[in-house]
């Protein structure tokens, strides 16, 4: 428990995730029933996959959170990031598989974590109307999940539903966190919506903020050329 609180703190408050891994593999190394450094262990991997894509190892990810649960069924938080992990490596109907039965729990403290991830592989899997439905139970669920908003608006615009896709990006945005307001891909998003309808100021103030808020990731690339080319 000692390996597991280090490797947590970190984690968590130092933000060093590789030597959390050591530590976090050292609990488990003494304990080989330690269901909740399984977990954690889970968690870093999949931190690892967010960070850098050369990085990532899923496998390893999905191993341990099915680990976790081996030794206790009833980990809730272990099955909602084994379903995030499955929705990662692309096998969204095992993901959603995992996941609905989750969002049906009532003994699980966070529903919105289990409707968002539903709504998340409905909406990569092409279910569009079932991932409308799961994430506006998320986002009823927990108004400030800026993440969920932004989902739901990417499935009203797979939709065509432009109008839809406009005011679930704008709720994402205005939730008063600092994460959400950085929410840059939300940002994008908006932006060349308001591009496709025709609202070139409010289209040129969404791009520069995501711009200016990295100009190196691929949504922040995206909004640059299309500052470029509005010109």
């Amino acid at each position: 428990m000692a390996e597991y609180d280090i490797a947590t703190d970190l984690w968590v408050n130092r933000g060093q995730p590789r030597q959390a891994l050591e530590h976090a593999l050292q609990a488990i190394a003494l304990d080989e029933e330690n269901a909740e450094a399984e977990h954690l262990v889970a968690l870093l991997y999949l931190d690892f996959c967010n960070r850098d894509a050369n990085e990532c190892h899923l496998d390893e990810a999905e191993k341990h959170a099915r680990q976790a649960l081996a030794l206790r069924d009833d980990f809730r938080e272990a099955r909602n990031t084994l379903g995030v992990v499955l929705i990662h490596a692309k096998q969204y109907a095992k993901a959603i598989e995992v996941l609905q039965p989750l969002s049906q729990d009532i003994l699980y403290q966070t529903p919105e974590n289990a409707w968002g991830n539903l709504g998340w592989a409905y909406l990569e899997n092409g279910q569009l109307d079932k991932a409308i439905e799961a994430l506006l139970r998320s986002t009823a669920v927990q108004p400030d999940f800026c993440v969920g908003h932004y989902r739901l608006g990417l499935a009203y615009e797979r939709k065509h539903d432009l109008d839809g896709a406009m005011s679930a990006y704008t709720r994402a945005l205005e939730v008063d966190h600092p994460r959400c307001r950085a929410l840059q891909v939300a940002y994008a998003a908006r932006g060349k919506i308001a591009l496709q309808l025709g609202r070139q100021d409010e289209a040129a103030k969404d791009l520069q903020q995501c711009v200016h808020l990295d100009k190196t990731t691929p949504a922040g690339r995206e909004c640059s050329a299309l500052l470029v080319s509005q010109k």
